[in-house]
């Protein structure tokens, strides 16, 4: 099996050639960091069009590097959501253009279930089911991966994602873009205990997450302490919380094979180190995906791909992009979350 993925949902354009046996054949990826950094976060207009501009050239040269022509390949894989929708248009259309070319099928991935099942693509002894901690730039949830488009919400955000409240710390910080990365090496030279912040829902009966009250109180404290500190000290505080909501999902998930992070935010290598100590903790094993495939990708999406075609599942040309896509749609509605629950 061999499957083409393309990626193009925030920032990041990519191609990539994966096969079924988990042999990455070639991965292409162009960022967008210089253009977006003068505003201090993602343009959705800049973003779109330097998707359009750059995703067939690096669908060409993935091809080139892999040896393999479009007419071996077996299925087209794009990104159909989330994300910022004129980026995921122009991947889904180009998916939908290069499939319709070849004769190919099309398979629309959803961008979370590319982080969802990437850690099976680096990982080949990872079942289901496991509970995994997704934890990206939009998105702060946790979920009960039971199979192939088989997702069961434990908690998500009621606010803002981890990631978000990463990006706003080092703008007000002053820190640099793209904002995760920023934090975390201000945060390596910096006392985690030097200034107080809160840990929202720490300890609470309530499953979910929330990240807006501890970015307010960055905003509160900046100027007055190091940068370096204020880092090191919002970092610690979202691997506390990270910590104490997914400890509590352990206990209501039942049997699980592993503890699964994934995700943007799995790349903070802070998050990690927790992570494996709560799994050690819990006598389970703790599976995170390489940095490279944490942050957005191309071969998770192929990698997703392969796993719904070897399971049958192909989608119509007139698939539409979605700008929301919960991986549980069945899951109750959750205070605050609205569409991005």
């Amino acid at each position: 099996m061999l499957i083409l993925g393309l990626e193009s949902s925030c920032d990041e354009t990519a191609a990539a050639l994966v096969t079924g046996d988990r042999r990455v054949l070639a991965h292409r990826l162009l960022g967008q960091e210089a253009a977006h950094a003068p505003f201090g976060g993602v343009v959705p207009e800049i973003a779109a069009r330097a998707h359009v501009e750059a995703l067939e050239p690096l669908v060409r040269a993935a091809l080139d590097e892999s040896g393999v022509t479009l007419a071996q390949v077996d299925a087209i894989a794009a990104t159909a959501g989330p994300g910022l929708i004129g980026g995921v248009m122009v991947g889904l259309v180009t998916g939908k253009a290069l499939a319709h070319a070849a004769g190919k099928p099309l398979i629309a991935v959803n961008h979370l279930e590319g982080h969802a099942l990437s850690p099976r693509l680096s990982d080949p002894d990872l079942t289901f089911p496991y509970l995994l901690l997704l934890v990206s730039g939009g998105h702060c949830q946790l979920l009960l991966v039971e199979g192939v488009g088989r997702y069961r919400r434990l908690a998500t955000t009621i606010d803002d994602a981890a990631g978000e409240a990463f990006d706003k710390t080092a703008k007000l910080l002053g820190l640099g873009f793209p904002g995760g990365p920023a934090v975390e090496r201000a945060a390596a030279a910096g006392n985690a205990g030097a200034v107080p912040l809160p840990r929202p829902l720490k300890g609470s009966a309530e499953p979910h997450f929330s990240f807006a009250g501890l970015k307010a109180a960055v905003a509160r404290v900046a100027g007055q302490h190091p940068p370096e500190d204020i880092a090191a000290s919002f970092q610690q505080a979202v691997v506390d919380c990270l910590v104490d909501r997914t400890a509590q999902a352990l206990t209501r998930a039942g049997e699980v094979t592993a503890l699964v992070v994934a995700g943007g935010v799995a790349a903070n290598r802070a998050v990690r180190t927790a992570i494996e100590a709560l799994a050690a903790a819990h006598g389970l094993r703790c599976v995170a995906p390489p940095l490279w495939l944490c942050t957005d990708n191309a071969a998770m999406i192929a990698w997703a791909g392969a796993e719904r075609f070897a399971a049958g599942l192909t989608d119509p040309l007139d698939m539409a992009a979605r700008a929301r896509w919960p991986l549980d749609p069945a899951a109750e509605a959750v205070r605050g979350a609205g569409v991005k629950a």
